[in-house]
């Protein structure tokens, strides 16, 4: 097989069924340019765009039809960095690199719109319902948040950190909904723990749930007041308690809610490692696009990609510290990174980065 120009996909009804299939680089149509995916990384939040596929309409940002699938099959969005390769458009050059929503793939084709030098977005007719920030894409040439010897953490962690960036002001901005205690499930998570580590200190007492063995781990990030194991729950206290479940566990919820009864003021979903997760037993599911829509009309673009970029270079020195980065290269590592993060066989303190 010719994998010069491929596409990697799972099957829709089981994540771990895979294909690799190949294709032509297609030329730009008026309006259009063609991206090369170069840099992408594998987190278990990819694992959640294929578990909320439908739910989330994320299956729809990459259809399977144009390169020859059918609608069996999925291409779970990926993030990372592509650079220009061909372009009809003006403003839109060869040869720039942007940061953004990509398919698990060696080419994207996008019709850009609302172009500036802070990128673009996608204006392609099947992306115009879908979440307007996941069509956007940043060029590295201006954007307040990007480094060059960054790019393996912000693919890794920046789409991340961005929920975790607006789940924290979220909260803060609803005064934690009256909660003095902050539990979080899957606390060893690297968006739990990016979220506990720009909530530190301003407030309520930050309680981290885990696995047995991720406890050392977890209580070494030095985020939380109190990290626990699971079967531990029912020393969470009597204090009014806000749980976010980045889980998804059935069993894990049920326990909270029986232990804190009243005391629990609400039970948020934010992200699921677990895949098949209880979502509509939760309150609410966060989602970061929502609140970032309101911040972008309580303070504007430019204000809220300042104080963005700020937490960010607080957090990725942090994070750089804590995290080993493997890296592999071509479609089948991909696949192989994919199976690893599906199946849980990478650890907390480890992110999968794919050259392609």
């Amino acid at each position: 097989m010719d994998l010069s120009y491929w596409t990697f996909a799972v099957a829709r009804d089981d994540l771990a069924r895979t294909t690799l299939v190949s294709g032509d680089l297609p030329a730009p149509a008026e309006g259009e340019a063609v991206l090369r995916v170069d840099r992408v990384g594998l987190t278990a939040n990819n694992i959640t765009y294929a578990v909320l596929g439908d739910a989330m309409r994320y299956w729809e940002f990459f259809p399977p039809a144009p390169r020859g699938l059918d609608p069996s099959w999925g291409l779970p969005p990926v993030w990372g960095f592509a650079d220009v390769v061909a372009s009809s458009v003006p403003g839109v050059i060869e040869g720039r690199r942007f940061y953004g929503y990509l398919p698990p793939a060696a080419f994207l084709v996008v019709r850009p719109a609302r172009v500036d030098q802070a990128g673009f977005h996608d204006a392609a007719a099947h992306r115009a319902a879908l979440p307007s920030p996941y069509n956007s894409y940043r060029s590295t040439a201006g954007d307040p948040a990007y480094r060059h010897d960054q790019e393996d953490l912000a693919i890794l962690l920046r789409p991340l950190f961005f929920t975790s960036f607006m789940l924290a002001d979220y909260l803060a901005d609803n005064a934690y909904f009256g909660a003095s205690v902050l539990a979080f499930s899957s606390a060893s998570a690297k968006t739990a723990f990016a979220a506990a580590m720009e909530l530190h200190g301003r407030g309520p007492r930050l309680v981290g749930l885990t696995s047995p063995a991720n406890v050392a781990f977890t209580r070494s990030l030095g985020c939380y007041d109190a990290v626990l194991p699971y079967a531990e729950v029912a020393s969470l206290g009597a204090d009014p308690t806000l749980y976010l479940d980045f889980s998804g566990t059935p069993g894990l919820r049920a326990s909270v809610r029986d232990h804190l009864g009243a005391g629990l003021v609400r039970d948020i979903a934010v992200g699921l490692t677990n895949q098949v997760p209880n979502v509509d037993a939760a309150d609410e599911l966060f989602f970061a696009p929502t609140q970032m829509r309101k911040r972008r009309h309580d303070w504007g673009r430019a204000e809220l990609d300042r104080r963005f970029a700020e937490a960010w270079h607080r957090f990725a020195p942090e994070a750089a510290a804590r995290l080993e980065i493997q890296v592999g290269a071509g479609p089948k590592a991909l696949r192989d990174a994919w199976l690893d993060v599906l199946a849980g066989r990478v650890p907390p303190a480890t992110g999968r980065i794919i050259q392609l």
